[in-house]
């Protein structure tokens, strides 16, 4: 078997495309005899999850278009808004090439949100400037007004959404490595979507749309617009009796918050999701101190047993080579539809593997990325560290019992093995003096007869062969056949190995480990369907202090530590995406009051989001946690367009702050409409996890899709509730300072 491995920094697809090219050209080199298959190829995965993420990107164009188009009821005024989705994309792409950018699963499901966002602005534009129209005025007239208005709005989202993924940009560790990329695509596809909304949207709208009077509309459009005046009828009608009981808004919306960390609690934890790559690993082990013989007699037994199974194409299976009571498999599965998932054929290996007597079987399905720690038969690691390995050895077979016993671990195994058998030999160092035979001489007398000793090569002219001593196959396997060695001694009689040594038959380990310069044992486990890792990982931690005394330290190490890790950071991140676009906020306002209206929406995405993740038992992963952080850019739009406007109607029309925010609810109800009803569509696909490496991406999709049809729903009504309320706030604190500073000057006085 020849493995063949990538360089860091290049293209996998590029190395298996070239690799396959020269074992083409030498194929005709090699004798007839001679047949070469491909056992694992990455390429093949990569190759399937990219056609499926840019047939989820089509679909998703086809559904925002849909969505654009049936709430403008207007070919010409779909067209404009749509124009802003390759114009974004092509511009992105630019970036992305100029960034050295590769085309790859996390780019293409960047692109793929982005969709259902960069049409927004554009959206936003059109619809305000069809407001214009609507007034009577032209089109030139309308979209220098329109545009002129709505300007700043647009501006405000823009620089909001994009600031969400600074902090991603700043996070180190493997999580920032892996969503870099994923950060610049969809951050610069959101900008230059801002762009094109503010420049290219106003110039075809001045160029195409018509006057409401001179179209002239069907049946169609005239059912669709009572269904929308319906619809707007009922949302005032609502959002007058909530704004007659805001209390209760309030209280609401604190019961809200509070659900949301008590769902925050209840829903399982996760690194990242498991791709079925159609590849399974597998390790075999029989007792300490097998020969390799009979581990090479089970391996052959579980072997035949995968050549019978239906959903197992091609597989390889070794002996040898490390350990010697294990082996290894690396099992290659049927196309997709010919299969079952990967997950659930290893439910059914399993039992059928283990019912061969005298070896067990550990299979696992590989981690679509891997992250540092030793090779273990399962694929979830806890390390034992200690000075005294006495006590190490002794305490690591206490938990490992205590670990088996809990049902949510399954595969509990470890890398500890003292109990392989031996023969000890103890020189006689007087006696063999006495006798004229060195220590060195017993040495390299075992090691001809034990050992593989190259003596001598032999050459032919078109190969050499090493020629190697060593005992018959029966006398290694004998430990009496020590008594056959002899010893030259200096005077050159033959001294018998036993007379200078004495054999003793005893057990000890294959090897010891060692983690950070000290003896180790690492500890390793599968999670059963249904449990999540962070789970696992607290019942794991709970036993240890339960079980093993303070002189020995432990710690997770791999998947499992990253997953720790990752949890803090995904958290700090959170915080600080809200700190920064709390702060974006501000500048753009000069306020300290209005960003807290627009981030007031925040509680209910995380419900929605967490809630949406918990009804589809689906763990917070890391793809799970970067939609919720994207959530926190998106839902402050429908606030950020009410806002605007109400300030608006505040300073230029004199309206109260209640009547300000209706008016605004009313207004902008259509675009935020359109605006939710996009992004929903754009993310769609995601949740549903079509083809190809569709696990991975689904918890993002569900996360954002439940985020934003709770929040947009909600916010529609605790908005101008929250709104009112921070007004007359500010308004309470503005004539306190203004008592406070005219008071002042009369006690000077």
């Amino acid at each position: 078997m020849l493995a063949i491995q990538r360089q860091p920094g290049t293209n996998t697809v590029q190395v298996a495309d070239a690799v396959k090219t020269m074992v083409a050209s030498l194929s005709g080199q090699l004798p007839a005899s001679v047949e070469v298959n491909t056992l694992y190829d990455r390429s093949v995965s990569i190759h399937q999850s990219v056609n499926d993420v840019q047939l989820t990107l089509l679909i998703t164009l086809c559904l925002v278009v849909m969505v654009i188009f049936l709430f403008l009821k207007n070919l010409s005024a779909t067209l404009i808004p749509s124009l802003a989705l390759p114009f974004s994309i092509i511009g992105t792409f630019t970036v992305m090439y100029l960034m050295s950018y590769s085309l790859d699963n996390l780019s293409l499901m960047a692109l793929t949100l982005s969709v259902g966002f960069v049409v927004d602005d554009a959206i936003v534009m059109l619809e305000n400037i069809v407001r214009h129209l609507e007034m009577g005025k032209r089109p030139m007239q309308a979209a220098l007004d329109g545009a002129r208005e709505i300007g700043f709005t647009i501006l405000s989202m823009t620089l909001s959404l994009t600031a969400v993924f600074i902090p991603v940009l700043l996070l180190g560790g493997i999580i920032g490595r892996l969503f870099h990329e994923f950060a610049v695509t969809i951050g610069v596809a959101i900008l230059v979507s801002g762009f094109v909304s503010l420049t290219l949207t106003p110039m075809l709208c001045s160029r195409f749309l018509r006057p409401p009077k001179e179209e002239h509309h069907g049946r169609w459009y005239e059912a669709t617009e009572r269904v929308y005046q319906r619809g707007l009828g009922l949302y005032e009608r609502s959002l007058a009796w909530v704004m007659d009981r805001r209390p209760l808004a309030l209280v609401f919306s604190a019961g809200i918050l509070a659900a949301t960390a008590v769902l925050f609690v209840l829903v399982p934890k996760g690194f990242i999701p498991t791709e079925d790559t159609g590849q399974i690993q597998g390790t075999t082990e029989t007792l300490e101190g097998s020969s390799f013989d009979n581990m090479s007699d089970h391996q052959q037994a579980v072997a035949e047993i995968l050549s019978h199974d239906p959903n197992v194409g091609h597989f390889m299976s070794s002996v040898g080579g490390g350990t010697m009571n294990q082996g290894r498999l690396s099992i290659r599965l049927k196309p997709r539809n010919q299969r079952l998932p990967a997950d659930e054929v290893v439910r059914e290996l399993n039992p059928k593997l283990n019912s061969v007597p005298g070896i067990r079987t550990y299979l696992q399905v590989p981690a679509s990325i891997r992250v540092g720690g030793r090779p273990t038969k399962t694929q979830y690691q806890f390390t034992l560290q200690s000075a005294d390995i006495d006590a190490l050895y002794d305490n690591a077979a206490k938990l490992e019992r205590a670990l088996r016993g809990l049902p949510t671990l399954q595969d509990v195994t470890t890398d500890l093995q003292i109990k392989n058998p031996q023969v000890s030999l103890r020189i006689d160092r007087d006696r063999a003096t006495s006798l004229g035979v060195t220590v060195q001489q017993i040495e390299q007398a075992l090691y001809d007869a034990y050992g593989s000793r190259q003596v001598s090569t032999i050459y032919t002219p078109n190969n050499q062969y090493w020629v190697i001593l060593e005992l018959l196959p029966e006398y290694q396997r004998d430990p009496t056949a020590l008594q056959l060695l002899y010893l030259r001694s200096q005077t050159g009689k033959l001294i018998p190995l036993t007379s200078v040594a004495s054999a003793s038959n005893d057990v000890g380990p294959l090897s010891v480990n060692h983690s950070g310069q000290l003896p180790s044992v690492t500890l390793s486990f599968n999670l059963p369907p249904g449990v999540s890792l962070g789970a696992a990982v607290n019942e794991v931690q709970k036993v240890a202090r339960q079980t093993l005394p303070s002189t020995i330290s432990t710690g997770f190490s791999g998947t499992a530590q990253a997953f720790q890790a990752s949890q803090q950071g995904l958290a700090f991140l959170l915080l600080l995406a809200i700190v920064v676009i709390y702060i974006v906020l501000g500048i753009l306002y000069e306020s300290f009051v209005h960003p807290l209206t627009i981030l007031s929406g925040l509680p209910f995405a995380g419900f929605g989001a967490l809630l949406t993740l918990f009804i589809f038992r689906t763990e917070l992963s890391v793809y799970a946690f970067v939609g919720v952080i994207m959530l926190v850019g998106l839902v402050k739009k429908n606030a950020i367009m009410m806002i605007d406007f109400a300030l608006d109607a505040e300073r230029n029309e004199g309206k109260s702050p209640r009547d300000a925010i209706i008016q605004a609810c009313s207004v902008r109800f259509r675009p935020i409409m359109m605006t939710t009803m996009a992004a929903l569509m754009g993310t769609l696909p995601i949740a549903i996890g079509w083809g190809a490496g569709g696990e991975s991406r689904r918890p993002l999709g569900l996360a954002v899709v439940g985020g934003l049809a709770f929040s947009q729903l909600i916010t529609l009504y605790v908005t101008p509730v929250v709104y009112t309320y921070l007004d007359t706030l500010q308004h309470r604190f503005g004539r306190r300072a203004r008592r406070a500073s005219v008071e002042e000057p009369a006690a000077a006085d």
